[in-house]
């Protein structure tokens, strides 16, 4: 093996790494992190969380990843401890999925339906019409993802056939021989494929390579075994980094994932090799092959979940002693008494931004309805003044300040990401909605002051004044609602009806302050109560307004992208109508 075939084993290496890159990322924005989304809610069954696992990482073609993301999930308080241990189990029985493909590679014969199956022969048919998909698809469509899959595939593939090619050299090299030799040694075989994986932080690229070397023939069955062995352990440095700087339960949930392969591949190797010094299996001294190596990998890690699965308890209660609590409390399921704050958005998310964006649409939603929750007590307040209430709206306030932050930073970040056309409306909608949201929290404590001044003040409204503003918080109180839920559940039909609402809101606002005029024009209402009058009215206004800004940002961007000021202007003769008699109904309405 010369300088040049070094070279090639590296470029074969770069181009399977960039290869699966591609294909794992076009297969998580296809699926635009609703697999993801599945774990963090379905799990609450072990087996369902090893089924799904092994399905999410068989999808997005990476346990490392899985992991990763099972950290983020405890970090932030999204899953329990005790629920990790299954989507780990499944996860490395997932990722058995990526040697089982390379495998291919081995595959020998002269007849017609072989040789089609050999990545050599369809990799190239896949790249071109791959190409074509892309060349042909619209930015950030479906089409453009299909073909980034296909053409990883075949970078995938073709990087495997490199690699494969390049130590072909070395099936009469008698130092490689020896060196493989060596490597039956069953601890120095474990630690080479645990560094080897830690380094390249992937066990499908690890596999593979190992793949390739057996391409060569010198490569025997008692070497390979221990370095998948080796794999396994090393697999796990990635999810052991992202605990870094996390929560304790973030920590243990790593600890776990090494603590299942750790113990799994001790038993394994322990059984197997006490029970080869009787029976002397002798296809330990066969060239091992790339199907064979997918079979020895898939065999460990499904019989290491089957025996650990029983315990799976265990590992919990192990991962709680090593990263223990500083006070010594824990909980049945492993919960640290340290409060989190939820309203935080993991950053190890960012590396799915498919599933990012489910988190962020998610997050939006809660603080539709914390707003929406604020807005509605403080109307509570508006009419009977109540201080639990107006405490509550202040905290309510709060708690919508510290959504627009996270969401609007980590949109920042995530809007750096490869994102879907969908997940890039999503976006959009909601960096212009938050803003909208927390004014709609701000006013409500607003209308609390008002309704606090009124109340220190011994103040009161007129009859005739009191029942124009009841009447008037209901219509707020509808449009509010009316807004949160077409956000919550995307309903374009139901954000229709918002700016019909919110142009009677206007004129049942500007009824009330000619109203007011003439009382105080009677002398039927104080100067005073004119002012605060005036900033309630002013308040209810300015939220209808917002509510108005966060339905015509959803139907702009869902119809053309029509700018805001311009959604109007095209209404159509019918549309206009709809529109007025909509009006006159909601007018008669609150009349």
């Amino acid at each position: 093996m010369d300088v040049f075939d070094l070279l090639n084993m590296v470029g074969g290496l770069a181009l399977f790494l960039y290869g699966m890159s591609i294909m794992g990322n076009g297969l998580s924005k296809m699926a635009g992190g609703r697999l993801e989304g599945v774990l963090e809610k379905l799990t609450a069954r072990k087996l369902f969380a090893v089924l799904l696992g092994a399905g999410v990482t068989a999808v997005i073609q990476s346990s490392s990843a899985t992991t990763v993301m099972v950290v983020g999930f405890v970090n932030s308080g999204i899953m329990k401890l005790s629920q990790t241990v299954g989507i780990i189990m499944g996860a490395n029985i997932g990722t058995t999925i990526t040697s089982w493909l390379l495998s291919l590679t081995g595959i020998q014969g002269d007849t017609l339906w072989l040789k089609l199956l050999k990545p050599s022969s369809f990799s190239p048919v896949l790249a071109a019409v791959g190409m074509v998909l892309m060349m042909s698809g619209k930015s950030e469509s479906r089409r453009k993802d299909v073909g980034g899959i296909l053409i990883g595939f075949a970078i995938l593939m073709f990087g495997m056939e490199t690699m494969s090619g390049s130590v072909a050299g070395l099936a009469d090299n008698p130092s490689f021989a020896n060196a493989m030799t060596a490597f039956s040694n069953p601890v120095l075989g474990m630690v080479v494929g645990a560094v080897l994986t830690a380094i390249i932080q992937s066990s499908s690229a690890s596999v593979g390579i190992l793949q390739a070397l057996c391409a060569t023939g010198a490569v025997q069955y008692g070497v390979a075994l221990p370095i998948i062995m080796g794999q396994n352990i090393g697999t796990c440095v990635t999810s052991l980094i992202s605990s870094v700087g996390a929560s304790k339960n973030a920590k243990r949930a790593a600890m776990v994932h090494l603590y299942f392969n750790l113990i799994g591949t001790v038993l394994f190797m322990t059984v197997f090799y006490a029970v080869n010094r009787f029976l002397h299996f002798a296809f330990l001294k066969e060239a091992a092959g790339a199907a064979g190596i997918a079979v020895i990998h898939s065999l460990f890690n499904i019989g290491a979940t089957i025996v650990l699965f029983p315990f799976s308890n265990l590992l919990v209660k192990l991962a709680e002693v090593t990263i223990s609590d500083k006070k010594g409390k824990q909980t049945a399921d492993g919960e640290a008494d340290d409060e989190r704050d939820r309203i935080t958005i993991d950053e190890r998310f960012l590396q799915r931004p498919g599933f990012a964006m489910e988190l962020c649409r998610g997050k939006a939603k809660e603080m539709a309805v914390v707003a929406g929750e604020a807005i509605s007590l403080a109307l509570d307040v508006l009419v009977h003044y109540d201080e639990k209430k107006a405490s509550k709206v202040e905290k309510l306030e709060s708690t919508a300040d510290k959504y627009e932050d996270v969401l609007g930073s980590y949109l920042v970040k995530l809007s750096a990401k490869n994102l879907s056309l969908e997940d890039s409306q999503s976006m959009s909608i909601i960096l212009h909605s938050i803003s909208d949201f927390e004014r709609i929290s701000d006013h409500a404590m607003e209308i609390v002051f008002s309704a606090k001044e009124i109340n220190d003040k011994g103040l009161s409204f007129t009859k005739h004044a009191k029942a124009e503003v009841e009447t008037l918080a209901q219509a707020v109180r509808d449009i509010c609602d009316l807004t949160v839920e077409s956000f919550c559940t995307k309903d374009e039909a139901a954000a229709t009806h918002v700016e019909p609402l919110e142009e009677v809101i206007d004129t049942l606002a500007k009824k009330v302050k000619e109203n007011h005029i003439k009382r105080l024009q009677k002398g039927k209402c104080s100067i005073e109560m004119g002012f605060i009058l005036e900033d309630i009215l002013n308040g209810l206004e300015r939220v209808s307004d917002h509510c108005s800004n966060v339905a015509v940002e959803m139907l702009t961007i869902f119809n053309n992208g029509y700018d805001t000021h311009e959604y109007f202007k095209n209404f159509t003769e019918e549309e206009q109508q709809d529109f007025r008699q909509e009006y006159e109904r909601l007018m008669e309405k609150y009349k």
